[in-house]
């Protein structure tokens, strides 16, 4: 499409002609006119989003809670449910109300330093995201085909590639398929809860009664709730949201936030039933009364691919299947809104004007690299391993998106829109506080734990206690700067006064 370019601060946007038909396969066109029919238009990326609350990571937390506290822990997966959709929803009024996504934000408020920093932080997360997709689809690819893990590996890199072709016709297929690859986990997980035949009343009173009993429950509990908070996550929603052109008025504003807020609760509800389903699938499985020694052992120390073997003893050959089907599905889109993610966080930041199949390639090469290696030299004990080791760095990057969020979108209260008042900015500042705490003394009190736990010499425990609080003063002074620096007005300036038509309004073909 041939248009011009105009210039701001340190980024671009199109100045071109919006388009202006509902078939075009970039934009999706929303009708003027105020209707319920509108929210169709807006479906789809809740659901892109979702699938980082389902994928390989989550499942095998999932199953590890299941498995040792049985339904105990279900009341972790209600609150960051909740907690996750209060977050994605304000991601989502970012892009609708700013017409730019998180990265941009980032590289128009922060100076080239700090900006490089925040997008090595995002891009390290992405890849701490992609690992357990990456290696939970090998798994599946192993259960169903018994093909090689590290096989699996380069497959899934392929099959993803391919997969993101999709998006020359256009961001729907892609939704649709999203889409369809949820509902088939969905589908997979209810059948292992209907055979599986957990008491609904203990999960009832694990999923509405708090409780934390036992060793390592505290561990597993914010292992569960760092699962399902993802850092790539906002990164992606307020990216995802810009595929609508929607009415730049203040009404089609607040509509587009009511219905994204509403799609976003679908979607997270289906991901939130798929979690409970694994759980619960996993508590019934290892507190069966006619379990074999062998099966115990299992349940002790529980991953996706001992999940298989488990399921196949205890429930039938068919069940392993059905698993193994559902966690192909889980890594495969899961893989693909990862690299999208990817996309966004180096277009963001950087400003790159790469060809898409090539920003493909790079984002997944530094995905599946690290998990070939790590593959072919432990095995499916190694990459089982791996994945554990991705979700602790997901949470303790968790800041360094939500910080910004919360300062990009707070900072602009006083503007009056519905995506950003006064009580959603204070609840989530609440909500992300809590997390970011409770990541704190995890890593703290985990670190001193591994200190005075080991076996080392005196003056190496000194030594890597110096170097481990000193890493920790630097990740806390981090934070602090993210917080406590004052935003310039200019960068987060929204865009919800009136019917003006400038290029700042005008949603990016080039997404």
């Amino acid at each position: 499409m041939a248009g011009t370019r105009a210039s701001g601060g340190n980024r671009s946007f199109s100045n071109s002609p919006l388009i202006e038909s509902s078939d075009d396969p970039i934009l999706i066109l929303v009708p003027e006119k105020k209707s319920w029919k509108n929210f169709f238009s807006y479906l789809g990326p809740g659901f892109l989003v979702s699938i980082a609350y389902i994928d390989p990571g989550n499942f095998e937390t999932d199953l590890q809670a299941g498995a040792q506290y049985k339904y105990e822990l279900l009341w972790i997966i209600l609150v960051a449910s909740c907690a996750a959709l209060v977050i994605q929803s304000l991601a989502a009024n970012l892009g609708v109300v700013t017409g730019k996504h998180l990265a941009e934000h980032c590289r128009a408020e922060y100076s080239k330093v700090p900006n490089f920093m925040l997008w090595v932080v995002a891009e390290i997360a992405v890849v701490a995201c992609d690992i357990p997709e990456v290696i939970g689809t090998a798994f599946a690819l192993n259960m169903l085909f018994n093909i090689p893990v590290w096989i699996g590996v380069l497959l899934t890199g392929l099959s993803t590639l391919i997969l993101l072709a999709l998006q020359q016709y256009g961001i729907r297929k892609l939704e649709f398929l999203i889409v369809f690859l949820v509902l088939t986990i969905a589908l997979c997980f209810f059948v292992e809860l209907h055979y599986s035949k957990p008491d609904p009343k203990e999960v009832l009173y694990g999923l509405f009664v708090p409780q934390l009993k036992g060793n390592g429950a505290t561990g597993l509990a914010i292992s569960l709730l760092g699962a399902m908070v993802m850092p790539h996550n906002l990164f992606l929603h307020s990216a995802l949201v810009l595929s609508r052109k929607i009415p730049r008025s203040v009404t089609g504003i607040k509509e587009a936030c009511r219905y994204y807020l509403i799609e976003s609760g679908l979607a997270l509800m289906v991901a939130f039933l798929i979690n409970v389903s694994v759980i619960s699938v996993s508590g019934a499985v290892c507190n069966a009364s006619d379990l074999s020694p062998e099966d115990k052992a299992s349940c002790e120390d529980l991953d996706l691919n001992k999940a298989s073997f488990l399921l196949r003893n205890v429930v039938g050959k068919w069940s392993s299947k059905i698993f193994a089907i559902a966690l192909l599905a889980s890594g495969q889109s899961s893989t693909i809104t990862g690299t999208y993610a990817g996309q966004y966080v180096m277009q963001g930041f950087l400003d790159l004007k790469l060809k898409p199949w090539l920003r493909n390639f790079l984002t997944r090469c530094l995905a599946i690299i690290p998990s070939l290696i790590v593959s072919l030299i432990g095995g499916s004990a190694g990459a089982g391993k791996l994945i554990i080791i991705a979700s602790m760095i997901l949470s303790f990057e968790l800041p360094f998106s939500l910080v910004p969020l919360l300062k990009f979108t707070s900072s602009n209260t006083k503007m009056g829109t519905h995506a950003n008042s006064l009580l959603i900015s204070s609840v989530t500042w609440l909500i992300g506080g809590l997390i970011m705490g409770i990541n704190i003394y995890y890593l703290v009190s985990s670190f001193i734990k591994l200190l005075l736990h080991s076996h080392m010499k005196l003056v190496a425990i000194v030594f890597l206690g110096l170097l481990g609080f000193s890493g920790i003063a630097i990740y806390l002074a981090a934070i602090a700067y993210l917080v406590l620096r004052k935003n310039r007005e200019s960068s987060t300036h929204f865009l919800a006064s009136g019917n003006s038509q400038t290029a700042e309004t005008l949603p990016r073909e080039e997404l």
